[in-house]
């Protein structure tokens, strides 16, 4: 095997998903359009809105697909992504995330993950503290602090949020089935697919919350569109398949 093929997902992965929470921030279309490249679209709400997520996982047992339990490991990850959609070459539509920084609690984590993957794996730390009522995620290095009430009763939407119910906010909520990366120098698209079960997320309630990374990124008029937690979810990764993106058959991310 080529070595360069390494890094594009030659294997399925599995793992159990003790928690996810994901915080999914509403930014003006044109803010994010520079952050993708030219063969995906953003996946947008009323035309005007894309979208940028924060996902902390905490997974359990994360090895390659097929292997036993006792061969995996326990890592923290923490991805930003952004919410886009791919047509590829037979014309299917595909929704999916674009991932633009990963982190983790493991540099053994980073090692293997920057081996297999696109996804540019650095190192962080994290301290999760629970109390009674609450939930507090934070990172000294890379200077981002969430604080989140879980409440079985139905949670509202944050302010200023773009939608106006949970149903609505659902289909922004995750998972979406693919997530993609892009060669520019062999214009190959990869494309990697998610199976999941039993994913039902919950609403939750940011008490506060600030991320040095988002921050970085200078959005104007983003806000804070939902935030749900899902537990105890087996997950898994398929092999990852690429194909040449056929650049005169672009559809323009403005649709």
């Amino acid at each position: 095997m080529n070595l360069s093929n390494l890094k594009n997902h030659p294997f399925g992965v599995e793992a159990f998903f003790e928690s996810s929470v994901v915080l999914t921030f509403a930014v003006p279309k044109k803010q994010l359009e520079p952050l993708i490249p030219d063969c995906l679209q953003l996946d947008t709400f009323q035309d005007k809105w894309a979208f940028i997520a924060v996902a902390m996982v905490q997974t359990k047992n994360l090895r390659p697909k097929g292997f036993p339990k006792l061969l995996g490991n326990d890592f923290f990850l923490i991805g930003y992504r952004i919410f886009v959609r791919y047509t590829t070459n037979k014309g299917k539509r595909l929704r999916g995330l674009y991932i633009i920084k990963s982190e983790t609690d493991k540099q053994k984590m980073a090692f293997m993950g920057n081996i297999f993957t696109h996804y540019n794996y650095t190192t962080t730390d994290i301290t999760k503290i629970k109390t009674k009522n609450n939930v507090e995620i934070t990172s000294k290095k890379s200077n981002f602090k969430i604080t989140y009430k879980k409440d079985d009763k139905a949670t509202g939407l944050p302010k200023n949020s773009p939608f106006l119910s949970w149903k609505e906010a659902r289909r922004f909520a995750g998972p979406l089935p693919f997530t993609f990366t892009y060669n520019k120098v062999e214009k190959e698209v990869l494309i990697i697919e998610g199976v999941r079960q039993n994913w039902k997320p919950k609403p939750l309630k940011v008490i506060e919350y600030k991320f040095e990374f988002i921050n970085a990124l200078k959005l104007k008029n983003h806000h804070l569109a939902n935030a749900f937690i899902i537990e105890h979810i087996p997950y898994y990764w398929k092999k990852g398949k690429k194909e040449l993106w056929k650049q005169n058959e672009k559809n323009f991310k403005a649709s």
